[in-house]
Formats: structure tokens, sequence, C-alpha cells
């Protein structure tokens, strides 16, 4: 994955386009995306003339499909792994706090990372070949921050979340919006235009309303969120842990061994 990526970025009148460019690896996350994605929430909320902000994947295969698997290997300890998640929790949260509407537009994988990243945002326009999932048991081992469990119980409730990490399956656009991860579905060759359009009429709507509804939301729910940071440390100071990330890397199959 010598493609390191971009998080790239175009005003259309109100509106803010947000682009994550790493088509050739499914635009999987690396740190420097993140840090440029959070540069970008800082662009839009100081400028008064964006009313909303449209996230999309490059290429038309991906939204995001979680953060590049390279960049867990220099994670060699529990507490590496917790530095980590609090990195992307950073930036998740920033991108929750915007002050406008976002709205994802999922066309192809949103899976790990990537799908909190549609997660907090605030509509969730889908295509039927979208892939949403958390596949974590399956690929890596490793686990979810304590504010991102909360923020997909929030969303699925606890049995569906149980559901999506348990099997590691994917969801298609159809059971997609049946389980309220997306809010809309929409034929791939009408999503963009469909997107635009209802980013449109939410930025005509009243602006405090819509802030004050977001952060309202934000606070009930992290009202609640305990500390978690001994349950990512175990996860990513494992033996499996790092046994996956080495059999991903090589195109192998992890074997777990419990420890």
């Amino acid at each position: 994955m010598s493609d390191g990526g971009t998080v790239g970025f175009e005003r259309r009148g109100a509106i803010a386009w947000l682009t994550f460019d790493r088509p050739s690896a499914r635009n999987a996350m690396t740190f420097a995306m993140y840090e440029a994605l959070e540069a970008r929430c800082e662009e839009v909320d100081a400028d008064p003339g964006i009313a909303a902000l449209v996230l999309r994947g490059a290429g038309g295969r991906a939204f995001v499909s979680g953060t590049d698997i390279a960049q867990f290997s220099a994670l060699e300890t529990g507490e590496d792994g917790v530095a980590y998640e609090a990195t992307v929790d950073r930036v998740v949260d920033r991108l929750e706090r915007v002050a406008k509407p976002t709205i994802a537009l999922l066309d192809g994988f949103a899976v790990g990372a990537g799908l909190v990243l549609a997660v907090v945002c605030d509509l969730r326009v889908c295509t039927p070949d979208a892939r949403l999932g958390m596949p974590i048991a399956r690929t890596l081992g490793n686990c979810l921050s304590m504010a991102n469990q909360a923020r997909l119980v929030a969303l699925l409730g606890e049995a569906r979340l149980k559901e999506l990490v348990f099997t590691a399956r994917l969801l298609d656009g159809e059971e997609a919006r049946a389980w309220g991860l997306a809010t809309e579905l929409v034929a791939a060759e009408a999503v963009e235009a469909r997107t635009a359009t209802l980013a449109e009429l939410v930025a005509g709507h009243a602006p405090i309303t819509l802030r004050v509804t977001k952060e309202a939301v934000r606070r009930l729910r992290e009202a609640g969120v305990p500390d978690g940071d001994d349950l990512v440390r175990a996860a990513y100071g494992s033996e499996d842990f790092h046994l996956a990330v080495e059999a991903f890397m090589s195109k192998g199959t992890p074997t777990w061994r419990n420890r």
C-alpha cells in the first residue's frame, strides 16, 4: 500500500464535499488521512458559507474500508493500542462535533473505522451494493474503543451490535436500511444527485435547531460512557492481535490462540 491517500475537499455552493481518496486500497485510512480529516472539520466549522458537509469515498468501491492494517505493524503493546484508539477517537469525535449537518454517501465498503466514520454522520445515504460491517473478530482480533461501542449501541442496540461483531458479516444496502444504519437507500446511478438534493434540503433549515439537536444527542449518549482502556489494552496487547496483523500482511489466515 504505497499510495498514501488524500482527503479531497471542494465547495459546491453552500455544500462542502469531502472525498476519502485512496481507491487502490479501498480508501483505507492512514494516520495522515485521519489528520487531514480533522483539519477539514475545522475548515468546515470556520467557514460561515458552508451549510452542510457530504463525505464520500473515491473510486466507487468503498467509502472507507477501515484503517490501513500496515499502520498496526508499529503497535507493540496494549498501551500502543490504547494510544491508537485515542487518536481515532479524537478524529471521530471532531467529525461528530461538526456544527453543520453531515451526510455520508455510502457506495461500496464501509467497514471497521469506516463504519464508525459513517455512523457519526447525521444522515447516511446508501446504495444497494454497499457493504457495511465490523469484521474485526474475523480479521485482526482487536476491538472498538468504549466511545465507539457506545455510538454503535445507541444506533443499533446491543443485540445487533453483538450480531455484527460476533458474526463478522457485512450488511448490504437493503439490510443496512432495515437496521437503521442507512437513512436512505438509493440506486448507485442516482445516489450522488440524491445526496446533493438532501444536502441542499437540510442546509436550508434552521441552523441553530440542527446544531443544538446534534449536540443534545451527543451529550445524551456520552453521559453514559465509562472508561474502557483496560478492554482495549487486553485486545491490542494480545498475541492473537499481533499474529493476525502478521497474517493479514502476508495474505494468510489468522489462527486464534486466545492469548
